[in-house]
């Protein structure tokens, strides 16, 4: 889980893609059009107490009320014509050709091809809202290398170096197709398309696009498809929205209108909020850009490996662990769980919901317990569960718990910080992608360490259960 020993890959170096802008304006150019002017000139609908508005200096542009907003008002309405998509209607053969060459986890560089068309073409019916978009986005991909490396986690300085190469790969797939291209064909009006510019695309698409239905299939069903909504992308995230995105189809049309509508009462000054998904720091980081303290949803990925595991172990006090050699009816229950047999899937969690994944609770309460009959009594989803209490007994849930307070302690050692030196760093004034990365790693290692205090206060009521058992 410490940084990674490979090559840090960041596009922080590529030349952005040449706009009006100054390096400094926040928005793509320095006085773009009214976006909810634009909006209801297009048929759209914008409550008269909206207004777009700075939230604090870290926060950027948001949607704010003017005034008081009853729950359950339609506060933004967007006709079908409005969101960008990009579906299989599309009749640009080159895009399409570049589509399919886009792994399904990437989806959001397909839209991005969209809009980067967009952009570059004259006249663009979007062209109001595309010129809202900021210019540049603080995700990862765009970190100068060192502060990749100082992310400090390998699960994610993986999927960031997965997606830079991707992007420098692409690039030379889209160089490939649109070498060819006769200029009155060309998708991006002739314009030098680069992995700064294509990341720039996916981060505007990943930052603020929905998956709403779209068009139907073939069955007649609506498909999910990326959608990026002018103005309702501009609605800040939170667990605790007070808005919401509803899609109904206009009586007039027929065709599917996006509406945000107030969950709550709203006050007068209040951001219009939504709530992006329960998804933990890795993807708000990835995705958005920024990272939430205190995150309900964050976790940390582990890898279920015998030999750390008997290491924990021991080091818990649990005697003669056999992780890294289970029995045969241990091991068969490891298949049943995914975590051995031909195709495992090792990755474990500890953190969010769960406290500890399930797969990984189970596992400990097996190897740990070298009774067979007692644990055939139980079912898997009894054995994964933190709420079922000892199960195959106190004494088998204490070597657990300590066995996975343990792993914690390795899993933090792993990071080459502690949480004072982070906060240390944080207090000198540290900027940008530097607070960024270091924001990202407290909360990690405040994920380890909520985790162990749990389990800590479990053994410790397990532990007077025992002692009172022994003494009665």
């Amino acid at each position: 889980m410490a940084t990674s020993k490979t090559v840090m890959c960041s596009l922080s170096h590529f030349r952005p893609l040449t706009c009006a802008a100054s390096a400094s304006a926040s928005r793509l150019v320095p006085y773009p059009p009214d976006l909810i002017k634009w909006v209801a000139r297009e048929g759209g609908f914008v409550h008269r107490a909206l207004d777009i508005a700075q939230l604090g200096s870290s926060n950027g542009l948001g949607v704010v009320a003017k005034e008081p907003i009853p729950r359950g008002t339609d506060l933004i309405v967007l006709p079908h014509h409005l969101p960008l998509r990009f579906t299989t209607l599309e009749h640009d053969p080159v895009l399409h050709h570049l589509a399919r060459q886009i792994p399904e986890e990437l989806w959001a560089m397909k839209l991005g091809l969209k809009l980067l068309q967009e952009r570059a073409k004259v006249g663009s019916f979007w062209w109001p809202y595309i010129s809202n978009l900021p210019e540049t986005y603080t995700v990862p991909i765009f970190f100068p290398g060192e502060d990749i490396k100082n992310l400090h986690y390998a699960p994610l300085l993986h999927q960031v170096n997965k997606r830079c190469r991707f992007l420098l790969d692409f690039e030379q797939a889209v160089k490939r197709a649109l070498a060819s291209v006769k200029p009155d064909s060309h998708p991006f009006a002739g314009q030098e398309v680069d992995a700064s510019s294509l990341g720039w695309a996916m981060s505007a698409v990943s930052s603020r696009a929905f998956r709403l239905y779209g068009e139907k299939d073939q069955n007649g069903d609506r498909i999910h498809i990326p959608m990026m909504l002018p103005l309702i992308d501009m609605c800040n995230h939170s667990f605790n929205p007070n808005a919401r995105i509803v899609q109904e189809e206009d009586t007039n049309t027929m065709k599917m209108q996006v509406k945000v509508v107030a969950e709550t009462a709203i006050k007068e000054d209040d951001p219009l909020l939504l709530c992006y998904g329960c998804l933990n720091n890795d993807f708000f980081l990835l995705d958005y850009g920024f990272v939430i303290h205190s995150n309900p949803f964050d976790c940390i990925e582990l890898k279920y490996d015998g030999a750390l595991l008997d290491a924990a172990s021991s080091a818990a006090g649990v005697s003669s662990p056999n992780f890294s050699a289970p029995a045969p009816w241990q091991e068969q229950i490891l298949s049943q769980l995914n975590l051995s047999g031909e195709t495992p899937d090792l990755k474990v969690t500890l953190g969010g919901q769960e406290t500890v994944e399930g797969r990984l609770v189970a596992a400990l309460r097996v190897v740990l317990s070298s009774n067979v009959e007692t644990v055939q009594k139980y079912d898997l989803s009894t054995l994964k569960s933190l709420d079922v209490e000892a199960p195959l007994g106190v004494a088998n849930d204490i070597a657990v718990f300590r066995t996975l307070i343990a792993l914690c302690v390795i899993a933090l050692e792993h990071f080459p910080t502690k949480i004072m030196d982070d906060e240390s760093l944080l207090k000198q004034g540290a900027s940008g992608p530097t607070e960024l990365a270091i924001q990202y790693r407290i909360q990690k290692k405040c994920v380890i360490i909520d985790v162990m205090k749990n389990l800590s206060r479990r053994v410790k009521l397990l532990s007077s259960k025992e002692t009172a058992t022994a003494e009665g």
